[in-house]
Parts: structure tokens; C-alpha cells; sequence
């Protein structure tokens, strides 16, 4: 029972010498438990990485787990999987619950409880308590030990609806923030990891309730094996926050004060890369000095010109984007390299992934976006809350045709489009769309019959229109004034059954796998599972509670925006896109860091919150631990700078827009100058201005819809050097001999002889 430590700065080769050493074991034929422990993210990348390095036994015979997959398999073992669990959405239904419960306990809170988000802010704190192994009943002592009035009134209110949830929840339902908790309690009745050897690798620190199920894990195990990226293990109690590795360095020390106090024996430590060269970076003199020295003060400089780093500054983000996306495809052409071989990285996902989407097919670059998608943007829940709304707002045009433009209403594009114009014509609302008599509005009042609707139409969209509404009237006649939560569902479920809407949603996910849509084929997959598990815990939660149909959109909406989903890759050979914090892959040979500004990378401080930094510190001071404040989360984000930096083996490439989609000036990120002082002689280019003839043009010619676009361009520019006309003619007859951009060529040619000459007017129309 023993504690080891594997450590090393990034690029040495903790990862694989942890996969070597489960390889070992398998060879020796090892009968005890092996098991590598990773972060929740990066379970799928480390069970390719086990694969590939022992066979495809490796995973038969070793376990890959994150925490939670641990607890769930302690669980299995010695009991837990039978009780309810409560997940995000119903965390928040029963936070709603419990705040309209106690408002009038909450003089402080109770003037923000109604304010959209408010109940996620307290969902996160609540889960922060629980991570940290903070109590109802802490919260109360600490009240009396703090001397900030304001603090102490706020952890009153705090600790009355901690109080609150934890009494409501323990009558039926376990929360899943619980589990890691319940783990450690329940490990000691389950001998699954009974002698087992476990490696912990991936992560840079851990939470209370981690630290608890490693305490207990290590008087199971007969070694634990804990892979730390840091430059050394200094045992001072002293930080010094300047160091990039101070947070991987503390959790240090905190693992040894826990083997101290459980009596677990510290084996000497595996220090990697110590004899100078990384083995990440043997092929790239320029990447080990980046990775030596960029956060080294003094540092050195390195004076030769670069040709593995390059920094790139854009007009704006598409352009930024389309260069990286040609970049990528002369890196594959000249280097060699696959698409798997290369990840893009940004800390605006949101805003960068909708662009590199549109940009990376048209260059015909294979990518896998690894992001959350909410499911609020999804067709099948637009379509629910609209169709909420359309009682809510009294049959108003916006949300009708909001419930009908999903396209799983049941109706087709045409009539919609027919019903729409004569709506809008007769201004057509509210109680007129639900009265029994016919619309027979004259079509003489449209205006001179621009709307295409004759006196024939009008039976046609009566039928429509009793389409449309048939389903609707029979969800609201179960569903007036205030009826329970159950009812309500249920006639939910019943009116997604009437119109057809998981038959709808099968035939999509079958047309999207038949178009090789693999992505949309699987979110889809997700969603209705996602909306049954909503509609159940809001049963669950609120069944037996009346509500009207207005506070029941409320709590549907509160529950639907807590679930994001997450999509594996369709395929291997493909870029990975993600977010600096998120993504992570073991083999990336070139790495490109779009959106390199200020604010960005690294990302700004987020907001504080229910608990201020100065609370958060008042509260450290008395003995109460939380999670860090915005300013050691600022130190924080320097290690996954250092992280971001040192991922690539061969190439790195950052660029920065000058300039947002507003046309509002962005600074580069201080990462840029630094670059540039670590690297004089740095491999720099920009597109602000046109590129001259020669290479530099001959690199807008990387796919075939984004050439074509700068063919236009430039044709449609009046001076052109004789070099540059002679390359932009050959592409021309490219275009030509290709059947599919003929007409495209027909038309370009058909701009270019257009001469704009008015024609003088004949002496018959003068009379």
C-alpha cells in the first residue's frame, strides 16, 4: 500500500511510461487489478492510447476509468445503482422548488431568485459544496466566526436553502454530486481494487472528495502511481504563484500530508526527461527551447530564423480561419502529415467553431468539433418550448410559426410558406386561429395579389390550419388553468406522439448516417433519450405540485438548459478542434492556437459569482476551503498556456484577427510578444496586405470553392501584375474544363464583357 509519483515537465513521457508499465504487467501476466485513472474528458483518448500501445486485449484485461465511472463500478459492487438519482435537471427543478419554498426566509437572495440563471448560479455553488465537503452545518458555524456582515447574512441565506435541498432530497433521491462521497464510504465493503496497481494520470489537481477516494483506494491498492507535469517536487510549504507549475505542486503537497495521515508508504519518485532532451520534442530544436524557456526568467534567447513555430496575424476571424485551413493542407501536401496528426485550439469555441465548420468543408479538411452542444438549439426542443409559448403569448405570429419552422410539426415547407403569407396579410391572432369559423378573408385585400392566394387557396389552408391546430387544442384541453406536473407530461408525451415527432426524428438520424452527417446523426441519437430523462425527473421532482402552463415552461426550460451534448469522433483520421481547457490528444505533431488576443489566451477572469474573491478569502482565513478565487484561477491559467504550448511534437502555429465581425480593433495576447522575444528571428506573416505574385498566391489555390472565390476576386481587380494574370488565366482554364463550375465560368465571363452603357431611347418612346 504505497504511493508513487511520476513526474516530469510536459513532453517527457508520463503518459506512455505509465501505458509501457500497464504493457509490463500484462506480459508478466499480472493477476491483481490494473487500472488507469484519468479525467472524465479524456477516457476515450486514453483507451485509444492503451489499445494501441498492448493490442486489443489491453482492454479486457486493464480498466480505464474516470471518478465517477469508479464510483459507479463501487456501486455495482457493494450497492447504490437501485437508488434515484438526481441529475442536472432535476437539481435545478428541486432548487426552484426549494427557493419558491423558502423565499420569505431569504431577505438578501430572494430579490434575485426570479432573475433568469439564478438558478444554475446556486445549482454551481451547491455542487461546489459538495466537491469540497462543505456542510449545511459548517456553513452555519462559519457564520458566527466571520465578521463581514454582508458574508454573514449571505451564508445564513446559503445554509438555510443548503438545508432545505439536502432535506428534500434525501426523501426519495440521491444527487449525482454525492457519488464520489458515497464511493469512498461504500469502498470499504467492495474489494474490487483488492491488491490492484492503479495509474492516475492527466491531472493537475484534485477536489476533497478525490483526495477522500484516493485515501481509500490506497489501502486497497498495493500502489498507486500518480503522474504530476512539473520540473520538480518541492516539499517547502511555501508558493510561489509565479511558477507555472505552483497548482501542480500543491496538490503535491497535499498528497503527501494525505499519505502521511493514512499511513501510506512514499516510494521514491520516477523523474523523466532529466537528462535534458524531451522525447516529445527530439525532432524540434525550436519547440524544446519554447518549452524550456517561455516561462523561464531570464531566458534565452534562441537566434535562429524558425521554420517548426510561426505566428500569423488575420484581417479578421474568417480570414484567420481560412488561412490556418490552407496552412493545414500544405502541411499535409509538403511534411507528410495526416489530419490526425493535427489539432486546432481556441478559447472562443462558441465563435470560432460555427466559422471553421463552413470554412473546413468547403476546403475539404475532415474535423471533429469537441465541444458541448446545448440542446436547446436542437429542432425537437424548439419545437416544445414554441409550442409552449403559443399559449403563453396567446397564438402570436412569432411562436406559431417558431413551432412551425422546426419542421417536425408535421407540415410541409410549401403550406407553411402559403399560411404564412395570409397570416401576415390578414394579420391574423390570437383567438382567430382557434374559433371555429372559417377563415374567408377576400383575397382582394391582399396587396394587387402579390401573395399568390386565390379564392381556391382558401379551402386549402382552412385544412392547414385545422392541421395545425388539432394537436395543439388537445394538449391545451388537458392542460388548462393549473394542473399537475404529472398531467402536464403526460399530455406532452401524448402530443409529441400525435404529431409524430419520435417517428420524425428516427427518419433524420437514418437520412444523416445515409449522407455521412455522423455528428448531427448522433446529437440526435442523444436528444430524445435527453427530453424522456427531462420529462422523468421533472415527475420525479414536481409530480404531484400544480402549476400553470407558464410556470411549468419555466421549470422545462430551467431543467432542458442544464443538459449540453457531448459527441465521440466519427472517425480517426481527422483534425481535432477544441477548446484550450477541454480537448486533449497524446500523439498532436502540429498544433494551430486560433484567436491568440487579449482575453482569450489566456481567457479573462470569469465572474465571481454568489461568493466573492474577498468572501472566498474571508472564508479560507476561518478554516472553510472552497475553490480557488479569480485571481489564483488567473495564476492557474498560466499552466494551461504551458499545457496548450508544448502540445505539438513538430509544428506550431498562432494567429490573432486585428479585428472582430464588428470591425472592432482586438490586441494580440501577451503570449505574442513574449514569442516574439524568445524568438527574434520568428517565422511571421500576415494578410493585411494582398500577397504579391508568386507563392504566396499560389497559396490561395488550396481548395476548390475557396480558389474559385479568389478567382472572382481577382479577375474583378482592374490592375493585376502580368505574373499574377498569367496564374489566375491557367486556374481559369482549370475551372473551365470542369463540368460542374462550366455555368459558374459562363457567368464570370458573362461579368467581365458587361459594360454598363446606358442605351439611348428610341424616338417612339420619346413621343
Amino acid at each position: 500500500m504505497s504511493l508513487r509519483f511520476i513526474y516530469g515537465r510536459a513532453g517527457s513521457g508520463k503518459t506512455h511510461y505509465c501505458l509501457q508499465e500497464i504493457k509490463q504487467r500484462l506480459q508478466q501476466k499480472a493477476t491483481h487489478p490494473l487500472v488507469l485513472l484519468v479525467p472524465e474528458q479524456y477516457t476515450f483518448q486514453a483507451e485509444r492510447d492503451l489499445m494501441e500501445i498492448t493490442g486489443r486485449g489491453g482492454l479486457l484485461e486493464a480498466e480505464v476509468l474516470s471518478f465517477r465511472r469508479l464510483a459507479f463500478r463501487v456501486f455495482n459492487e457493494a450497492g447504490g445503482l437501485a437508488y434515484p438519482h438526481l441529475q442536472a435537471a432535476g437539481k435545478s427543478m428541486l432548487i426552484y422548488k426549494v427557493l419558491n419554498r423558502i423565499k420569505e426566509e431569504l431577505p438578501l437572495l430572494a430579490q434575485s431568485a426570479d432573475r433568469q440563471g439564478f438558478v444554475t448560479t446556486v445549482s454551481t455553488l451547491l455542487t461546489e459544496f459538495k466537491r469540497y465537503n462543505v456542510t449545511p452545518q459548517e456553513l452555519e458555524a462559519t457564520q458566527e466566526t466571520v465578521t463581514d456582515e454582508l458574508l454573514k447574512n449571505k451564508l445564513a441565506e446559503l445554509a438555510v436553502i443548503y438545508k432545505e435541498y439536502q432535506e428534500l432530497l434525501a426523501k426519495t433521491y440521491r444527487d449525482i454530486d454525492d457519488d464520489l462521497t458515497l464511493a469512498a464510504v461504500k469502498l470499504d465493503a467492495a474489494d474490487l481494487f483488492q491488491g490492484a496497481e492503479i495509474w492516475i494520470d492527466g491531472f493537475s489537481g484534485f477536489t476533497p472528495q478525490e483526495y477522500a477516494l484516493i485515501a481509500k483506494l490506497g489501502h486497497q491498492a498495493a500502489r498507486i502511481n500518480i503522474s504530476l507535469c512539473t520540473d520538480s517536487l518541492q516539499e517547502s510549504e511555501k508558493k510561489d504563484e509565479m511558477d507555472v507549475f505552483a497548482p501542480v505542486k500543491e496538490c503535491y503537497r497535499r498528497l503527501i500530508r494525505l499519505a502521511a495521515e493514512e499511513g501510506l508508504e512514499i516510494e521514491k519518485p520516477v523523474r523523466l526527461g532529466d537528462s535534458g532532451s524531451l522525447p516529445r520534442f527530439s525532432g524540434s530544436e525550436e519547440l524544446s527551447h519554447l518549452e524550456r524557456y517561455f516561462f523561464a526568467y531570464p531566458h534565452t534567447t534562441f537566434s535562429e530564423p524558425t521554420k517548426d513555430i510561426a505566428l500569423f496575424s488575420a484581417l479578421n476571424i474568417f480570414s484567420e480561419i481560412e488561412a490556418a485551413a490552407r496552412d493545414i493542407i500544405g502541411l499535409c501536401r509538403d511534411r507528410g502529415l495526416r489530419y490526425r496528426d493535427i489539432a486546432v485550439i481556441t478559447g472562443d469555441l462558441a465563435n470560432y467553431g460555427r466559422l471553421i465548420e463552413v470554412i473546413f468543408k468547403e476546403y475539404d479538411i475532415p474535423f471533429f468539433l469537441d465541444r458541448k452542444i446545448e440542446i436547446t438549439q436542437n429542432p425537437l426542443i424548439k419545437l416544445i418550448l414554441a409550442m409552449l409559448d403559443i399559449f403563453i403569448e396567446n397564438w402570436s405570429y412569432e411562436a406559431v410559426f417558431r413551432y412551425l419552422k422546426t419542421g417536425l410539426a408535421g407540415i410541409d415547407k410549401e403550406s407553411i410558406d402559403r399560411i404564412e403569407n395570409y397570416v401576415l396579410a390578414c394579420g391574423i391572432r390570437g383567438s382567430q386561429w382557434t374559433n371555429k369559423e372559417k377563415w374567408d378573408w377576400s383575397t382582394e385585400i391582399l396587396p394587387q395579389g402579390s401573395n399568390g392566394i386565390s379564392d381556391f387557396d382558401l379551402e386549402e389552408i382552412n385544412q392547414v390550419r385545422d392541421i395545425i391546430t388539432a394537436p395543439l387544442l388537445a394538449f391545451r384541453q388537458k392542460t388548462k388553468g393549473r394542473q399537475r406536473a404529472v398531467d402536464i407530461c403526460t399530455a406532452l408525451y401524448e402530443f409529441l406522439e400525435e404529431i409524430g415527432a419520435f417517428w420524425q426524428i428516427e427518419k433524420k438520424i437514418e437520412d444523416f448516417r445515409l449522407n455521412g452527417r455522423l455528428n448531427l446523426a448522433n446529437e440526435y441519437a442523444q436528444i430524445w433519450n435527453i427530453l424522456m430523462d427531462v420529462l422523468d425527473q421533472t415527475v420525479e421532482v414536481l409530480g404531484e405540485e400544480t402549476m400553470s402552463i407558464e410556470n411549468f415552461a419555466k421549470i422545462l426550460k430551467i431543467g432542458l438548459d442544464e443538459y449540453q451534448v457531448g459527441l465521440i469522433p466519427p472517425s480517426l483520421d481527422q483534425v481535432l478542434v477544441g477548446n484550450v481547457d477541454r480537448s486533449k490528444s497524446h500523439k498532436v505533431k502540429a498544433l494551430y492556437i486560433l484567436g491568440a488576443n487579449d482575453g482569450l489566451f489566456p481567457a479573462a477572469a470569469l465572474e465571481e459569482g454568489l461568493l466573492s474573491d474577498q468572501d472566498r478569502e474571508a472564508l479560507k482565513k476561518v478554516g472553510l476551503e472552497l475553490a480557488s478565487d479569480t485571481k489564483t484561477k488567473a495564476f492557474d491559467e498560466q499552466f494551461l498556456i504551458y499545457r496548450a504550448l508544448t502540445t505539438a511534437s513538430s509544428y506550431l502555429r498562432i494567429s490573432w484577427p486585428l479585428a472582430d465581425s464588428e470591425g472592432r480593433s482586438l490586441r494580440p495576447s501577451m503570449v505574442i510578444s513574449r514569442m516574439r522575444k524568445l524568438f527574434p528571428r520568428i517565422a511571421e506573416s500576415s494578410d493585411i496586405l494582398s500577397p504579391a505574385a508568386g507563392s504566396a498566391e499560389m497559396d490561395l489555390i488550396a481548395g476548390r470553392l475557396p480558389a474559385f472565390r479568389h478567382l472572382v476576386a481577382k479577375i474583378g481587380q482592374q490592375e493585376l501584375p502580368a505574373e499574377s494574370k498569367a496564374l489566375w488565366r491557367e486556374v481559369y482554364r482549370w475551372y473551365v474544363q470542369k463540368e460542374d463550375f462550366r455555368p459558374h465560368c459562363e457567368a464570370l465571363k458573362s461579368f467581365l464583357a458587361y459594360k454598363n452603357i446606358a442605351s439611348p431611347i428610341s424616338p417612339a418612346l420619346i413621343r
